[in-house]
C-alpha cells in the first residue's frame, strides 16, 4: 500500500476539534483494557519455552508473557545488575502494564550504568510509559547518536511529542525513521495513531493498514487497527480483526465496550457529519 504524503495541516472543523479529547481518552482507555486482559492472567512459574526465548518481547503471546515474567523476575532478583536482565525484566514488566515496576527497575540500571546509551534509552521508553514525558524526551535524545541515528529512538521520540500534543513535530521524526527503517509496522503504526488522536480516521486507517500487513507486525499494530476501525462504526470488522489477538469473549468485550462509549459520546454522530460534509465539498 502506498503511504500518504505528510502535507501541511488541514484546517480542523468544529466537529474534528470536539472528538479530539473523546478519541484522546478512547485510545487510552481501550488500550489500557486491551493491557490489562493480559496482565489479569495468572502467572505461571518455570522457565521460559524454548521458542519463546528467541522471541521478540513485543511478539510473544499472552502465556509466553506470563513465563518470561516469571522467569525473568528471578533472573533480575539473582542479578539485579546485568543490564540485558535488567532491560529485558523492563520490557516484560510494560507489556504486562506494570509500568511502576517497569521503571523502577530502569531507574536502578541508569544509576548502575550511568553511560550506557542502550540502558538511557530504555530507561527514557519506561518514563514515557507513566507520563514523564519532558524527562523521557531528555533520556532518549541523550541516548541518541545523531552520527548513526536509531530509528527506534526516533519512533519513541516522535510518540512522545505525540502524547504531548506536538503532532507536526511527531510525523516529521516519523517520516525521519521511515527513510532509516522504510516500511517498518511500528513506526507506520505510530503514524496512524497520530492521525487517530487528531480525528482523522481515514489517514489513520491507511497507515494501520499498511503496518499490519507486514509480516514482522506485532499484535498492538492490529488491535489499534481494530480500534480505528471500531471508531469508524464498523464493529464487525473490528471485532475479525481483534479475533486474532485476543480471545473472541476478550474481542467481543472490547468491542461493546467502544460501542457504549461511541453512543455514550455521540462521538460516531460527530465524525460522521464530518465526513459527510468533507464528501459534500468535492
Amino acid at each position: 500500500m502506498r503511504r500518504i504524503a505528510n502535507g501541511a495541516r488541514p484546517a480542523s472543523s468544529p466537529q474534528r476539534q470536539e472528538a479530539r479529547p473523546f478519541l484522546r481518552a478512547m485510545v487510552i482507555l481501550l488500550a489500557a483494557s486491551t493491557a490489562t486482559a493480559c496482565a489479569d492472567r495468572s502467572i505461571t512459574t518455570g522457565s521460559i519455552s524454548p521458542a519463546a526465548s528467541h522471541k521478540a518481547v513485543e511478539q510473544m503471546t499472552a502465556t509466553e508473557l506470563e513465563q518470561a515474567l516469571a522467569s525473568y523476575s528471578k533472573s533480575y532478583e539473582r542479578n539485579p545488575k546485568d543490564k540485558n536482565v535488567a532491560m529485558t525484566f523492563a520490557s516484560i514488566l510494560r507489556m504486562n502494564n506494570r509500568n511502576e515496576q517497569a521503571l523502577a527497575v530502569m531507574r536502578k540500571a541508569a544509576i548502575d550504568h550511568p553511560d550506557d546509551k542502550q540502558v538511557l534509552a530504555a530507561y527514557g521508553k519506561a518514563l514515557a510509559s507513566v507520563g514523564e514525558f519532558t524527562q523521557a524526551l531528555d533520556a532518549i535524545q541523550r541516548a541518541q547518536d545523531p552520527t548513526r541515528p536509531d530509528w527506534r529512538l526516533l519512533s519513541a521520540e516522535g510518540a512522545i511529542y505525540d502524547q504531548t500534543g506536538r503532532s507536526g513535530q511527531a510525523r516529521r521524526i516519523y517520516e525521519k525513521a521511515l527513510t532509516l527503517q522504510p516500511g517498518e509496522p511500528t513506526i507506520l503504526s505510530n503514524l496512524g495513531m497520530s492521525y487517530l488522536l487528531e480525528g482523522d480516521l481515514a489517514r489513520a486507517e491507511n497507515y494501520l493498514r499498511e503496518a499490519a500487513q507486514s509480516p514482522t507486525a506485532d499484535s498492538r499494530v492490529r488491535q489499534n487497527l481494530a480500534l480505528v476501525v471500531g471508531l469508524q462504526g464498523r464493529f464487525e470488522e473490528a471485532e475479525q480483526i481483534a479475533q486474532r489477538e485476543l480471545s473472541p469473549q476478550q474481542a467481543q468485550a472490547n468491542v461493546d465496550y467502544l460501542r457504549k462509549m461511541l453512543s455514550q459520546q455521540n462521538a460516531w454522530n460527530m465524525i460522521q457529519q464530518e465526513d459527510e460534509k468533507k464528501t459534500a465539498q468535492q
